[in-house]
């Protein structure tokens, strides 16, 4: 039974109340389900309806046709962060300041820590790309099912550099020798070739990841309502007095500060070469600059 939708159908919200599941999906299919401010905050909008919900024990997250998200839209780049006056996007030619940039890394990683320490069980169903703030949300989920060619990764760390926030998670999620490989290159792998590490909780073929996903977002929807929260909790404190401490601060202020590097000769400036030769051309360019070929090693 579907109980909502954004207004521009961008983020598609169902609640099944026989399972006690919640169904959010990222639908914008043209963009590769990538998402802007106004998407996000719908996600926000809708899981604040689960947490009040408490008849909703399981939120299963997915992205529209066979694509799970490649992450915030690097389209409007520094327009995230706007004037400071309302929402009007900053020139092309002005930095945001540093002060601007605390104020809206605060409030975008506000989501991310939200999302991380959810109440309710959280499933992700996730094929094709998981990509920048796609692939985090991948890794936040509870229990994660992936599909074996999906390409997961930080393209963006290839013209922001790697501190991109969420290092924590990075690191307890992916082990350091992988989150140092995916955030030092900015490579995007396949889920296959990481199967090995347990990132994932299953690792499926394409063919089978809706399936797999409904069938474990079902049998945690079996669990008792309370128990679930007070796990969830339990969870949060052990991670927090673990592995996140200082994480609240840590992530938007190495974000904001990182997104303000200075490129020196031969660097990559994607800001730059995006207004020169357009978004396309852009990303052709970034990844040709970026490309070393394997040694022959025959």
């Amino acid at each position: 039974m579907t109980e909502a939708s954004a207004s521009d159908g961008r983020v598609l919200f169902d609640i099944d109340r026989d399972t006690r599941i919640a169904t959010v999906t990222l639908n914008n299919p043209a963009q590769r389900n990538s998402y802007d401010q106004a998407m996000r905050d719908d996600l926000a909008r809708y899981l604040d309806i689960v947490v009040d919900d408490d008849d909703i024990t399981v939120v299963l997250l997915r992205g529209a046709e066979g694509v799970f998200s490649t992450g915030a839209n690097m389209n409007n780049a520094y327009g995230w962060y706007g004037d400071g006056n309302g929402d009007t996007p900053i020139s092309e030619k002005r930095r945001p300041s540093q002060r601007r940039r605390l104020t809206v890394d605060r409030k975008t990683f506000g989501f991310y820590h939200e999302f991380l320490g959810f109440p309710k069980v959280t499933v992700g169903e996730i094929s094709g790309f998981a990509l920048g703030g796609g692939f985090e949300m991948a890794l936040m989920t509870d229990i994660s099912v992936i599909a074996r060619d999906t390409r997961i990764g930080m393209p963006a760390t290839r013209f922001l550099g790697p501190a991109l926030g969420s290092l924590h998670m990075f690191f307890h999620r992916l082990g350091p020798v992988l989150a140092r490989q995916l955030l030092l290159t900015g490579d995007i792998v396949t889920a296959e070739s990481v199967e090995h590490r347990g990132v994932f909780t299953e690792t499926c073929e394409p063919a089978h990841v809706t399936a797999r996903a409904r069938y474990w977002a079902e049998k945690a929807a079996k669990m008792p309502a309370d128990g679930v929260v007070i796990a969830k909790e339990a969870f949060r404190l052990v991670e927090q007095s673990q592995a996140y401490q200082g994480e609240e601060v840590a992530s938007y202020l190495f974000h904001a500060f990182g997104t303000n590097l200075q490129f020196a000769s031969g660097e990559f400036n994607f800001v730059k070469t995006r207004a020169q030769h357009g978004t396309k051309d852009a990303f052709r360019l970034r990844d040709e600059h970026f490309h070393v070929p394997e040694p022959d090693l025959t």
